[in-house]
């Protein structure tokens, strides 16, 4: 019989998986990248305006494909050191072209950056990574958030479809052994064994936020547009997080108005601008529909600050009205492309409450921050911006 050749392998199987494994670190820095860039992402227009679909794309300007390029520069460069270079010594330093040349339509090339698809949940879930409900406290009338099964024991007798197959063969098994027939293995009735369950119910405070927006001739298509991606993911946030939290819309110009989700985000309004009408109407929602005793209460209001002056001081003393029955009040004020120094936020700098917080949005990129601050959990709020 002639003998078998047999060939032995060292073959390294980790570079069979070495495209996976570059697809994984590609996916840990596109999401790194992502969250270094969540203060321009989150404003994108294409997120706020995406029309239900689960995967979106967003910009990453970070973040740039491997890639030979040529020196648009033309210069020499220099591939080593002298030899005495230390670790982090910096060898040659590309010049920055583009700047400091002036205005004009330039000969440089642009700047290009990596578009990456992500779903609107796992953007949404790096958002509110850190974000929650200030000052949100126990009340005296819980709702229930949610009601799940739990497993609770295991019993002799129960219905088929609850049987624990594996605890059902552990007894067969030790039945025989102890007979010393293990060959005669079967399953008797004696041997099922049955999973029991509980509907256990979990609890949450009731929690109500105030959405309140201007939608008077002064908010332009810019300022109309941060406000509504600031309740976009203040929105989504409130309903990814709390099962309980209801959201009342109110807007506003003269006059307040409470209108349902769909026409808080599409419609806009004409006239002039009487922000003491929202803070009526959300005192009277409150008076009405949502007992302090029994609710967290929040309320948000965005605005271009650009009030009816003799409005002002009644505004102020519904502030601190609201602010009476609130766990904590939020005011945005919009900064368009003219900027009025009497605007609402200089009369709410009267307002000295630790429960009301005040942010100014100067463009896209301010709405994150205005998130991060009126949804921190931590102390120290105060009416400074």
């Amino acid at each position: 019989m002639s003998g078998a050749n047999f060939v032995i392998s060292r073959e390294d199987w980790s570079l069979h998986r070495k495209g996976e494994i570059d697809r994984q670190r590609h996916r840990e820095k596109v999401r790194e990248a992502i969250k270094k860039n969540l203060a321009d992402i989150v404003s994108e227009e294409s997120i706020i305006m995406h029309d239900g679909r689960k995967v979106i794309r967003v910009p990453i300007r970070s973040l740039h494909e491997y890639h030979f390029r040529f020196d648009y520069g033309k210069q020499k460069h220099g591939g080593q050191g002298d030899g005495k270079s230390k670790q982090g010594d910096i060898i040659f330093s590309e010049p920055q072209y583009g700047q400091g040349k002036g205005k004009g339509a330039g000969e440089e090339p642009g700047v290009e950056y990596y578009e990456a698809d992500i779903t609107v949940d796992e953007l949404a879930e790096m958002i509110f990574e850190d974000l929650g409900l200030p000052n949100l406290e126990r009340k005296k009338k819980p709702e229930l958030a949610s009601d799940s099964l739990e497993f609770k024991e295991v019993r002799k007798k129960g219905i088929s479809s609850n049987i624990d197959r594996k605890r059902t063969i552990m007894e067969a098994i030790r039945r025989t052994a102890l007979k010393g027939t293990p060959e005669e293995f079967s399953i008797t009735p004696e041997d099922l064994r049955f999973k029991t369950w509980e509907v256990t119910y979990k609890y949450e405070s009731n929690a109500v936020v105030l959405a309140m927006m201007d939608t008077s001739g002064s908010m332009g298509p810019f300022e109309k547009y941060i406000a509504r991606s600031f309740f976009f993911w203040m929105v989504r946030f409130l309903r990814t997080k709390y099962k309980n939290v209801q959201i009342v819309f109110l807007a506003h110009h003269t006059e307040a108005i409470e209108t349902t989700e769909e026409e808080f985000f599409t419609k806009g309004a004409s006239g002039g601008t009487r922000c003491s009408s929202v803070y009526k109407m959300a005192l009277e929602v409150v008076e009405k529909r949502y007992s302090p005793q029994d609710y967290n209460i929040y309320a948000f209001h965005f605005s271009d600050g650009d009030n009816l002056t003799s409005d002002n001081e009644n505004c102020v003393k519904l502030m601190n009205k609201l602010l009476k029955l609130c766990n904590m009040v939020g005011y945005g004020e919009i900064e368009g492309p003219y900027y009025y120094t009497s605007t609402l936020r200089t009369a709410f700098k009267r307002v000295q409450n630790p429960k009301f917080t005040v942010v100014t949005i100067r463009d896209k990129s301010g709405v994150y921050p205005a998130l991060k601050k009126f949804f921190a959990q931590t102390p120290g709020r105060g009416s400074g911006e």
